[in-house]
């Protein structure tokens, strides 16, 4: 009886020291969030860096540290690769605390951020578009920034992607007996300086290339039926 009477005890003990320890979790300063955050930024902790930032957030809307803090869980979920998560601290940076320098920088990481997300541009013809429109109202709304040069990098990149992808897609048109689809896409040169038969498709991986082809054909092609239907043929092949 004694014995069960201590090991209720001690498991009381044990889970009000717990449940003091959380409480103790509450209620703090901004500093005190704002250094757990940043400590466990350093550890690459990001989950536990959000939780920090949202009790900093919740406990501390006016505090000064917010700004700063918006930030570094931006740049710390970007170098993570959770591009879609910096995009809001950007966003909920630019919207709520951003000084005329501070809103160019973050406009410009989130161009960059949309960029980064794109491995593999061939699977996301819509990412690549968002991000080219992007950085044309960046240059229009910074003409003269600093990062007009890494800038033109990356839209230079996107524009060669988006013709390498229009190719791939012509010559799908042409595999379904489409010949005006491929014409079409072909016709559509990503930029004027940028010449169709200029463009040098990256190399694919060979673990990629098996199910993904060349562009132009790929290892199951037999197995996919040769056959024409109506709706795989241009309206001049219907008539």
């Amino acid at each position: 009886m004694i014995k069960t009477g201590l090991a209720v005890i001690t498991v009381l003990i044990f889970f009000t020291g717990c449940s003091n320890k959380e409480l103790e979790e509450f209620n703090k300063p901004a500093d005190y969030w704002y250094e757990k955050m940043v400590t466990s930024v350093s550890n690459g902790n990001l989950e536990k860096a959000d939780s920090y930032f949202s009790s900093l957030q919740s406990e501390h809307i006016g505090s000064p540290f917010l700004a700063e803090a918006t930030m570094i869980m931006a740049q710390a979920h970007m170098a993570h690769d959770e591009y879609l998560l910096a995009e809001h601290f950007l966003n909920e940076y630019i919207r709520r605390y951003a000084t005329p320098d501070g809103r160019e920088y973050a406009e410009f990481l989130k161009v960059k951020a949309k960029f980064l997300a794109l491995p593999n541009p061939g699977r996301d013809q819509g990412l690549i578009d968002e991000t080219l429109k992007g950085a044309e109202a960046f240059k229009v709304n910074y003409p003269y920034s600093t990062y007009l040069s890494q800038l033109n990098t990356m839209e230079t990149q996107l524009h060669l992607a988006r013709g390498v992808l229009n190719e791939q897609i012509a010559q799908m048109y042409e595999r379904l007996g489409k010949p005006k689809g491929a014409v079409y896409y072909r016709a559509m040169a990503p930029v004027t300086w940028i010449h169709r038969n200029e463009i040098v498709s990256a190399d694919v991986p060979w673990y990629r290339k098996i199910f993904e082809g060349d562009g132009g054909s790929s290892w199951y092609n037999f197995l996919i039926p040769q056959t024409r239907n109506v709706i795989s043929m241009d309206d001049n092949e219907t008539k």
